[in-house]
């Protein structure tokens, strides 16, 4: 364990660059990066480490029109802003005016673009290169994400403890202490009524909302299951980095007052353990929501004190679910211990009934075409349709062609062609890049289409997360369909996420698509919000007109990237040049 002894030995701050410059030479020798070296900024002015100084100079510096970038590079912003999350800014919500019964202040709301920072997110103090997985499933940095709370407050919970260097993750959770394995095998025999587990159940993909810091998710790996975890910016803090550290597929995000960015019926679980949300409340919009993101005959777990408890007002909110759940046509499955399970019942004339008698709203079969992005919460019923998944397990679906792309005019064999095409191209990546398939983990597809990128990484041990412009033709759920996970986004705002949390972003001419868009949509804007996102010594592949290209590649320098370039074909088979840009290693002292 490399970073290990590196941390050990780092006992001041000369020590701390020799020890980051030993993991930086290894790292990359033998490497087509091979000359990179860690750069640093000294707040305390000129040393005899002034050797490993750049240009680029501290400052908090804000967007401003028209843009114009230092001859010396990007600004750095200061030590503190090191969990910059633009869109989740406590400080700039508390400004707003928002329906706080609703919840809405745990939404993403980005500020206006003048009020958003434009200079180089810096990492933490003692900040050290991620461990690998599976070890950072258990195991993470405590440098990495310093913060307390969770192991002070949910500590008994066995959510996360402190050890040592580390933080430990036991694989516990508010209504799973006995670990993450133990809960999801009781699942399994609640909904197959003790003979078998939740693949049986044909459960693949899962959608966990609240999920604190995603131990669910990460043992339902094993069973080959696919798990799409969110949590809000909120009380229970970095819960979501903590998550993305330990290399689980999760975003920041809530269900409050505006849909989630998921396609209608991507999930055959929704999975809530206390995660905090008011089901019952305003005539049960949420739950409807629910109803929207599970496919036919998918279940909706839910662990709280209303299943189980007979105190308080937990009766109460106990029987407006029975009656909401009713109304939906859904069925409960098991109730048992602390949990309560239904079923999604897709049974169309007894959702048309209920809409005759007043008790529920039929949504318009239109709305489930449009990108879920910003789109305000409905309080209606969606009906499916025919899109129960038939494949069994995730190779099936991955290899499969999903049904929903004829409906956007995306046709079998252009599936097939795509999907043969980024097989290609991934070796070669993999071959320019010249590292450690392991060294690889977090990975985000910021222009997905179809998924054919996130289907030629299945072979390595990554989870990328399919980002499908909400400008673009809506094929995200035919991306969902092929067992993989991801998300609507609009790249003229930042993601919500924390900052370090990817190994990998891929970029296909997704920049090019946002240029006409005017400011907050620039080559610039992108840039940083690359930056943001991307891990140091993270990669970052651009494809993209030729324009484009050359303007990032003049860039990159100021951004202190590393680039290479390589032709490679594309889908028509000719020749384009792609960019592999490198984040340096680099610290403020």
């Amino acid at each position: 364990m490399r970073g290990y002894n590196v941390f050990r030995a780092a006992r001041s701050g000369k020590t701390i660059l020799v020890a980051l410059f030993l993991t930086v030479g290894s790292f990359y020798a033998g490497s087509l990066f091979g000359n990179n070296e860690p750069i640093y900024v000294s707040q305390s002015g000129p040393s005899s480490l002034s050797l490993f100084k750049f240009p680029n100079k501290i400052n908090l510096t804000h967007r401003v029109s028209p843009l114009v970038i230092p001859e010396t590079g990007m600004n750095v912003c200061p030590s503190k802003f090191n969990e910059y999350l633009p869109c989740h800014n406590v400080s700039y919500v508390h400004q707003l005016s928002l329906n706080v019964s609703r919840r809405e202040e745990l939404e993403r709301h980005c500020p206006p673009l003048e009020q958003r920072l434009f200079c180089l997110v810096p990492p933490p103090k003692d900040y050290k290169i991620p461990l690998r997985w599976p070890t950072s499933r258990d195991y993470v940095w405590r440098s990495n994400v310093n913060h307390t709370h969770l192991a002070q407050v949910n500590g008994g919970q066995s959510w996360v403890q402190e050890h040592g260097e580390f933080w430990w993750f036991p694989g516990g959770g508010t209504h799973f202490k006995h670990g993450a394995s133990e809960y999801i095998q009781r699942l399994g025999g609640m909904v197959t009524n003790e003979t078998g587990d939740l693949r049986s159940a044909g459960v693949v993909q899962v959608l966990d909302v609240g999920c604190g810091v995603a131990s669910f998710a990460a043992y339902l790996l094993p069973l080959g299951i696919q798990t799409m975890s969110f949590a809000p910016n909120d009380a229970n803090e970095n819960q979501i980095q903590f998550a993305l550290e330990r290399g689980v597929s999760a975003m920041i995000s809530a269900v409050a007052t505006k849909q989630l960015p998921y396609p209608s019926s991507s999930f055959e679980m929704v999975h809530c353990s206390r995660c905090r949300v008011d089901w019952h409340a305003n005539g049960g919009i949420l739950l409807k929501e629910v109803h929207r993101l599970l496919r036919p005959n998918g279940y909706f777990v839910y662990t709280s004190p209303p299943a189980y408890r007979n105190d308080k007002e937990y009766p109460m909110i106990w029987d407006k679910l029975v009656s909401l759940a009713n109304s939906m046509c859904w069925k409960l499955v098991s109730r048992k211990v602390q949990t309560a399970i239904w079923i999604k019942e897709e049974n169309v004339e007894c959702l048309k009934k209920n809409a005759e008698l007043k008790v529920i709203s039929l949504c318009d079969v239109e709305d489930a075409l449009k990108p879920s992005w910003q789109v305000p919460l409905r309080d209606c019923v969606q009906i499916s349709g025919d899109t129960e998944m038939r494949s069994s397990s995730l190779a099936e679906r991955l290899s499969k062609y999903p049904e929903t792309l004829r409906n956007k005019g995306i046709s079998e064999d252009e599936y097939t062609s795509d999907t043969v095409f980024w097989r290609e191209q991934v070796k070669q990546y993999w071959r320019f890049m010249s590292i450690n398939e392991t060294e690889v983990r977090n990975v985000m597809d910021m222009n997905a289409f179809i998924g054919g990128f996130a289907s030629a990484m299945d072979s390595y041990p990554v989870w990328v997360m399919n980002i499908v412009p909400a400008t673009m033709n809506e094929t995200l759920s035919g991306v969902f369909e092929r067992g993989l996970t991801g998300a609507f986004h609009d790249w003229c705002e930042p993601f919500s996420t924390y900052p370090r949390t990817y190994d990998l972003l891929h970029a296909n001419h997704v920049i090019s698509h946002y240029q006409s868009r005017g400011d907050g949509c620039l080559v610039e804007d992108i840039m940083l919000e690359m930056d943001r996102m991307i891990r140091p010594q993270g990669f970052i592949i651009i494809r993209d007109e030729e324009q484009v290209i050359s303007r990032i590649r003049d860039l990159a320098p100021k951004y202190l990237w590393e680039v290479e370039t390589h032709q490679l074909e594309n889908k028509f088979k000719k020749i384009e040049t792609v960019l592999f840009c490198r984040k340096r290693f680099w610290a403020i002292i």
